[in-house]
This record gives C-alpha cells, structure tokens and sequence, in this order.
C-alpha cells in the first residue's frame, strides 16, 4: 500500500468562511485545495458527493466562470444532482447550468456535434444504442456472407461486447477475444472481417456508436491542434467523479482537456475499482501521482454510513492489500454488534440460516428494504430466492431478472417441459425459434406438424418438419429431435434431462447468442446441481412455476419497496442498507477459481469483497458454506482467504454446521 503525505488545503475567501461548519476537516482541505493537480482519495461512506459539490461551488465562488468548468461524471442523474446542490451554494446570479456537466460521453457529443466536419462526419449523425449496434454488426456479418447460422459463430451481442472492450482499453481485437471469449480465437480473421463491415456501415448510414463519442472525440483532439486548444484554453478547471473507473481512453482525454491550465481535480476511491471487466484501469488512480508528480494527495476517510465495529473489519480488509493508497476509516456512528461469520452445513442451509434471520430482522421491526444479500455471482443466488418463496418474503433482484426469469434458464426448462408434457406448444415453439433462421411462422408450422403426431418425435415427424426448415436450420433441428427423443424414451430425472441438454447442442447456442458464456454456463451448472434433489420431474416443474410467481402466500403483493434486495456486489455499489449479508464466502466461488492464479486479479476480489461489506451500516453477516452440490455427490468448501485474513476479534462466529 502506498502511503502519501495529506496536504493542507488552500486559501479559504470570506465567501467560503461557513465551510467549516459544513464540512469536517479532511472534506474542507480537499474543497479548498489551491489550483493545480489535486487527488482525492474518498473512503466508502465519506461524503464523496458533498466533496465534489462543495469544490464546484467554491470554484465558482472564487474566480471560476461556470462555462470554464467541466465536470465529468459516469452517470446523468450524478451529474444533475451535483449541479443541482452546487446552485444552492453559490450566489443566485452565477449561472451553473452553464457548466459543461455530464458524462464522458455526453461532453464526446457535445464537441463533436460542432466539430464533425472536422473528422469527414455529417454533424446530424444517428447514436446507435446497444441494441442499434448488436443489429448492425449483424447485418455486416450477413454481408461477408459468412455462415451465421452456425451456431458456433459469434452473434452480434458477443461481437460488440469484445468490440467495445477492445477499443475502450486500446486493445487490438485478438487480446480483447482471449480477454471476453477466448473460445472463439480460431474465429479471430472472419470476426475482424465483420467489425471492418460495422465501421465502414456506420460511416456510409451516418451512425456513431457510443464508444465513438469517446474514440472521435479523442481523435479530434489528437489531429486538430486548433480544436485542441479551444477546449484546454476554455476549461479552467476539470473535475472528474469516480475517477477509478475511468478507461485509458477517459483518463486520456482527462489528460489532454487539462493539460494547458493544470487546474484538475480527480475525485475517487481505489479501495472501490471494481469493473476491469468493463476495461476499467486501476493503474489511471493508483498511478496519477506519477504522471502528475507536483499533485496534492487528500484523503477522505471520515464515515458516515457504519457502525465502528463494521468499519474495524473493513479496514482489516484493506491491511492486507499489496497495492492502493493507505486508509484507515473513522466512524461517526456508535457503536454497534460485530459481524458476524456464520458458517452453514451447505448451501441449502446457507440458504435457510439467511431466510430465517431476515425473518426475524422483520419480526424486530427491521423493514425488507432495509435488507441486502450480496453475492459474487448471479448463480448464487439461486437457493436462496427459493427459500425466500418458500416462506414469503418478498424480494427484488437488483442484479438483474430473477433466476427462473433468465432466458438460458428459461430455454433449458422448455427441455424439461416437452419431456414432461410433448404436447407442450410454447415449450416447443420456444426450442424451434432457436434454430437458424426460423421465425414465429416457421415454428408454427413446425409445431402443427409435430402437434398432429402427439407431440413425440417419430421418424415420419422429424423428416416432415426437416422440409418445413430452411436449410441453415436442419442440422440443428436433427440435434434438437435427438436430444428431446432421448429424453422422452426414458424417464431421467430433472438433474439427469438438464445434464442431457448441456451435453448436446444448447451449449453452443448459448455461446454463439449470449455474452458471458462461462457465467450463464455457471448458472446451469448450479441449476443442474439444485434440481438433483427431486426426482419426480413434473413435482419439479411444478414447484418451479410456483416459485416463479410475484405473490405472497397470503395472496397479495407487497408494497412498493417492501422487499429484500438481492444484488451482485458489482451492481451494488454506491448503496447502502441497515443489514447486509455477503453469502458464497468460499474458494473458488468468491474469490472465483478463475482469479486464483492472477494476483491482480486476486487483488480486485478482494476491493470487490471490500465494497461489499461496506454497505452495511448496523448489521453484517458473512456466511461461508461447508459443502455445495448435489445431495450425496457434495464437495466439501474452504473458507474463503478474504474471511481468513480477519482477525478473530474483529467478527463473532457463529458455528451452524452442527445444528
């Protein structure tokens, strides 16, 4: 951990004598720091919004015009807040909406509106959203006339999820396909081919995607000196929000915008970088006193949010980081219980210790949306959204649909219900539209035919619906009609027919249609292991539908808001809750198997495990499981490292295996 010196802040004008009173110590130097570089490191929980807020309004109140500032931010509505409390602080005649404020995007198609020309682009050019590119890049691989229909081939949603990586981290498109999809490096020349055809279509229909609005942006800084010092010589003060989730491509824009004044305030927390995945650099925030050797370094490390005993634990966290700057977080808070580690039989009973203590926690007069469980991966919750079913406690799924919701989920159980019930028609048609190139009409026709021979798969019905395919489809449907005649000529269990299909054609579809393929095969890994505990199939399906429905067991929905979360610790920062549980505290699960061997990597599960028990703000729960799988085919589980770098006297332990 690198520890740097704080610095004192600077000049306080009479218009800012009231800061004092506003701000604690650590937060008033920041705000004030005189002109220059300036890093602001704010620990979770610090007020990083009230510090960013306050220097806006003090720039304004000391010299700054409003046109002169930029504010970049990585949301609309964090930008809009900011503005919005930064007006109550000035005077009512500084004009602040004036300030160019917004995300790195935003500002991209500001400038490049009036400038495109500059670049050879038409300044009423179209912004294509993901959905716009996934289609386009599509069309431009139905252009090389390549042999989409083959699964195995990447569809535009995995195409564009490279694409952006590759371009936002500078990278050429080979280390980003090892990085997102290495399945497909054999593929690395037809799918260069196909993002040449995406660019050379977006320019001839006038389209610019988003990381255009960073790309061109950028470029038109680098080869237009005369726009280039419009825009240095203009902002006089840049300030940047969040800044340990900038990409290269923002960090070098950041660099490039301040570069003739100098006057640039980063504000952001290392101990928070979590999203490499996205092309994120922890290097931009760890490295800025480098690059900005005369820097002042502010630390921001009062908290607000937890309890001290919480606080304590978070910091031990950090003591073992080998890479970052030093924090130590104070509380405001007082005091309250230890977390708590509990450590459950399995799993299952990870899942009904939690359920059953969210129940109490209500019981006690603790509201549902007061509750969090955070989680590394969406599979993990699986058990536990039964178990709250079961007992009806009604939650929402922040990271996303709820686990049976899930369209890989929801193909694999339309496997289950055509083997349980082959007269089944949405389960059948939801099969065919999977096939290359077959439609709503297709399958209809395609169902009409297997409907008038019962449903099953005879020889007669699979040869008749073969010609109502195109050709494209034909092999996959001879694959598809082998997989469900397997299944309807014996009777596996639920477990058994979900091996089957993972074991046939499914797993290539999912990999050619979905990005994040090795998570979604995850899912259905852990799908496969929960269904192991019946053996009836139609008690399963039966038992998944009632678990699929939003109402409680009293017959009515709760109130809006009346609802545990359940969050991917990713999707979860920047919230808080009175109570949070972190489950899956395991090797293997968090950090990920995948992590064990890259210690950066290793290293950014660890801030991830930091972020998540910095939510809580009373009480805090880490739940680490002994055994996972299937009834008696179960593995035994090791602790997690993040659980067993605390000290003991930093968290009870509850020891459930034997009750």
């Amino acid at each position: 951990m690198r520890t740097l010196p704080e610095t004192g802040g600077g000049k306080l004008f009479p218009r800012d004598a009231d800061l004092g009173r506003e701000l604690n110590p650590q937060q008033l130097a920041a705000v004030t720091a005189p002109p220059g570089p300036v890093l602001v490191i704010a620990g979770a929980g610090s007020g990083k919004t009230r510090v960013v807020t306050y220097r806006v309004a003090h720039l304004l109140r000391n010299g700054c015009r409003p046109e002169e500032v930029l504010l970049l931010t990585f949301t609309r509505k964090a930008a809009a807040e900011m503005l919005r409390r930064a007006a109550r602080l000035v005077e009512a005649e500084v004009e602040v909406e004036k300030i160019w404020g917004g995300t790195f995007h935003h500002v991209g198609n500001l400038v490049l509106r009036r400038h495109a020309d500059e670049l050879g682009l038409r300044n009423d050019y179209t912004i294509l959203d993901r959905e716009d590119s996934r289609q386009l890049l599509d069309a431009a691989a139905g252009e090389e006339n390549l042999d989409t229909a083959v699964p195995r081939f990447p569809r535009g949603s995995v195409l564009l999820e490279v694409l952006s990586f590759a371009r936002n981290t500078r990278s050429r498109l080979a280390e980003a396909l090892t990085v997102k999809e290495k399945h497909y490096r054999e593929l690395l020349p037809e799918i260069e081919r196909v993002c040449r055809t995406y660019e050379r279509k977006k320019r001839e229909l006038n389209y610019l995607d988003f990381d255009d609005l960073l790309l061109l942006f950028l470029r038109l800084l680098d080869e237009k000196p005369r726009i280039r010092r419009i825009y240095q010589e203009r902002f006089k003060a840049v300030m940047v929000d969040e800044y340990q989730d900038t990409n290269a491509v923002q960090a070098e824009l950041v660099d490039i915008l301040a570069s003739t004044h100098r006057n640039l305030t980063v504000v952001g927390d290392d101990s928070q970088s979590i999203y490499s995945f996205r092309g994120a650099e922890f290097k931009n925030i760890r490295d800025f006193p480098l690059r900005y050797r005369d820097c002042r370094v502010y630390t921001v490390e009062q908290n607000y949010r937890s309890t001290p005993e919480i606080l304590n634990l978070a910091n031990e966290v950090l003591r073992v980081a080998r890479e970052g700057f030093q924090k130590n977080l104070h509380p405001v808070r007082p005091a309250g219980p230890l977390p708590v580690l509990a450590r459950t039989r399995n799993i299952y009973h990870q899942a009904e210790f939690v359920a059953g203590r969210i129940s109490e926690m209500r019981d006690d007069g603790i509201p549902l949306e007061g509750v969090a469980v955070l989680y590394r991966s969406h599979y993990h919750s699986l058990e536990l959204q039964l178990e709250l079913t079961r007992r009806g406690l009604p939650f929402s799924v922040r990271s996303g649909l709820r686990f049976f919701e899930l369209a890989h989920i929801k193909d694999v159980c339309a496997y289950l219900k055509v083997a349980a019930n082959p007269r089944d028609e949405l389960a059948w048609k939801r099969l065919l539209v999977k096939l290359p190139r077959v439609g709503k009409k297709t399958a209809d026709k395609a169902w009409k035919t297997l409907a008038a021979a019962g449903g099953g798969i005879s020889r007669r019905s699979r040869e008749e619906v073969a010609k109502l395919l195109p050709a494209p489809a034909r092999a996959g449907w001879q694959r598809l009609a082998e997989t469900v005649s397997a299944c309807l000529s014996r009777e596996p269990s639920p477990a058994e027919l979900i091996e089957a299909v993972l074991e046939g054609d499914y797993p290539e579809y999912l990999m050619s249609v979905f990005p994040n393929y090795e998570s979604r095969m995850d899912d259905l890994r852990q799908f496969s292991d929960y269904a192991a505990r019946w053996r009836d199939l139609t008690g399963f399906l039966s038992d998944l539908a009632l678990a699929g429905g939003d109402e409680s067991d009293d017959g009515f929905a709760p109130p809006p808001g009346e609802a545990v979360t359940l969050s991917t610790i990713h999707q979860a920062k920047g919230l808080e809750w009175k109570a949070v549980f972190v489950i899956w505290l395991a090797e293997g699960k968090f950090p990920p198997a995948g992590c064990l061997g890259d210690p950066a990597a290793l290293e950014e599960e660890r801030r991830l495990f930091y972020v998540a028990v910095t939510r809580s703000e009373e009480e805090l729960y880490l739940i680490s499981p002994a055994r996972a799988g299937r009834g008696g085919e179960e593995t035994g589980l090791r602790s997690s490292r993040f659980v067993g770098e605390l000290p003991p006297d930093s968290y009870e332990e509850w020891d459930l295996r034997y009750y």
